[in-house]
């Protein structure tokens, strides 16, 4: 038998990834919102993986609680990860994957983009993900990965902040098609601050050329989500931080205040 993988969390992209293992013949050892993780190592001490599938808000609590036996065995899958949100927790060599599909109630997976991934686990988790018709794509390097990182940052901000300004139901081919020059000024601004963030010179041309990848992906897809206002916010925090001026997104923030 395969070694289980553990899977902290419940959501709707967890669920992807616990069928994609049972159906690759991974059993799977679940942690819920309400069971101790410091009980739960005592079930399950060395699973092959952990997979840390909370949400956002929820990822600084959980990762203060992982238990020895299970540093080395994480994979992240949370937007917005950068390099320090694990380095901060003092883990080295996590598996990292930069999610490019959605899977709402009621609907079929729905794959924006190949999901690129880099670390240990890599291989198992895209062997997995393939099996049930999830494109993806293992890196070569962490350099390389670090680009799809930011990427997909700046996809996600740019959709959600210029979603806080446009008609509710606005969509990203809608936002590209009518309100491009909205959409690369809060771009530009977000590549500027990963650079910032990341201490690495982007190419600001690429990371566009990804963007409308991206849009064109899945041109349906509601630029504002749920975490729309918490992301600007949190832009201009982090621009706080590292004394970066990104004036036009600083601009909408006090227009949405």
């Amino acid at each position: 038998m395969n070694q289980p993988i553990t899977i902290i969390g419940i959501g709707e992209i967890a669920a992807v990834l616990a069928r994609a293992f049972l159906r690759n013949e991974y059993p799977i050892f679940p942690v819920t919102r309400n069971m101790d993780i410091a009980v739960a190592v005592n079930e399950v001490p060395e699973p092959l993986m952990v997979v840390v599938a909370v949400a956002e808000k929820d990822y600084p609590l959980v990762m203060e609680s992982i238990p020895d036996p299970w540093r080395d065995r994480l994979v992240l899958i949370q937007n917005e990860l950068l390099p320090d949100k694990w380095e901060v927790y003092r883990i080295e060599n996590p598996t990292i994957l930069s999610v490019w599909f959605e899977k709402k109630k009621g609907i079929d997976t729905n794959s924006i983009l190949p999901t690129p991934m880099y670390g240990p686990h890599a291989k198992v988790i895209a062997e997995s993900l393939e099996g049930i018709d999830v494109p993806c794509k293992v890196m070569a390097s962490a350099d390389d990965m670090l680009l799809e990182l930011v990427q997909k940052n700046v996809y996600v901000f740019t959709i959600n902040i210029a979603g806080l300004f446009l008609d509710e139901g606005t969509t990203t081919s809608s936002l590209w098609e009518n309100h491009q020059e909205l959409a690369l000024k809060v771009a530009n601004d977000v590549i500027d601050l990963q650079e910032a963030i990341t201490g690495q010179t982007l190419s600001g041309e690429q990371l566009l050329e990804g963007m409308v990848k991206g849009f064109k992906g899945d041109p349906h897809h509601i630029c504002k989500g749920r975490s729309a206002p918490g992301r600007l916010t949190r832009a201009i925090q982090l621009a706080d931080e590292k004394g970066l001026e990104i004036r036009y997104v600083r601009d909408l923030g006090q227009q949405f205040e």
